[in-house]
């Protein structure tokens, strides 16, 4: 695995570098948004992205990736903790968001679940009638028109295509809506699946009482 560090801190940064080669890892380590740019290529499996650059906003690279359609999964790495901070992150893209300061054990075991996840999804395209959806790309298809989703909608929509005619409980469905587990309430879930209905139809999400919601093929 290669990994593309972003981090402008003359001690974080070197500090980082070593441990992911300790691991055995491949690893380059920028301080530049625009270096960023320029190292990203087809050999970079993931991204360790600091939001803290000199120059830029670490979100900013992360928004120009994602408008350009590169799919490499980035975990933000960040002091920002607050959970509008974390929740930004996650809707602009980034596939992780861990808050500094961090044990290396636990950056390391998000690289390889994350990449994991990654390489699970890359070949992808599930099917649903005229639905499609592209867990890598984060995108999806109505008759073969690309659907303008939210991140949130996004996330929904792949919570539910994921097992494709079973109810998924409306609790879960919150929890996948924030970071860290932390639940949203019932109103907010109702809200971005309301969104979610009103794009791909609302014939294709069933509300099961009291349990939750069935996405159906159709």
């Amino acid at each position: 695995m290669h990994i593309l560090l972003v981090e402008d801190d003359l001690d974080l940064g070197p500090a980082l570098l070593a441990a992911l080669k300790a691991e055995g890892l491949s690893a380059q380590w920028v301080r530049r948004a625009d270096h960023a740019r320029a190292a990203l290529g087809p050999e970079v499996d993931l991204v360790l992205l600091d939001r803290a650059l000199a120059g830029q906003e670490g979100l900013d690279l992360l928004r120009h990736w994602r408008a350009r359609r590169i799919s490499t999964p980035v975990i933000v790495i960040t002091a920002r903790a607050a959970l509008s901070d974390r929740l930004e992150g996650l809707d602009e893209g980034a596939d992780d968001y861990l808050v500094k300061p961090f044990e290396v054990p636990e950056l390391l075991s998000r690289v390889r679940a994350v990449y994991r996840r990654h390489r699970q999804q890359a070949s992808e395209l599930w099917e649903l009638g005229a639905l499609s959806v592209s867990p890598r790309s984060h995108q999806a298809w109505l008759a073969g028109e690309l659907l303008p989703l939210s991140a949130r909608e996004f996330q929904l929509l792949l919570a539910l295509a994921k097992d494709s005619g079973t109810v998924v409980p409306k609790q879960l469905l919150g929890q996948l809506l924030e970071p860290l587990g932390e639940p949203v309430d019932a109103a907010t879930v109702e809200v971005h699946l309301s969104n979610l209905r009103r794009k791909i139809g609302a014939e294709r999400i069933r509300t099961v009482r009291g349990v939750g919601y069935q996405l159906r093929a159709c």
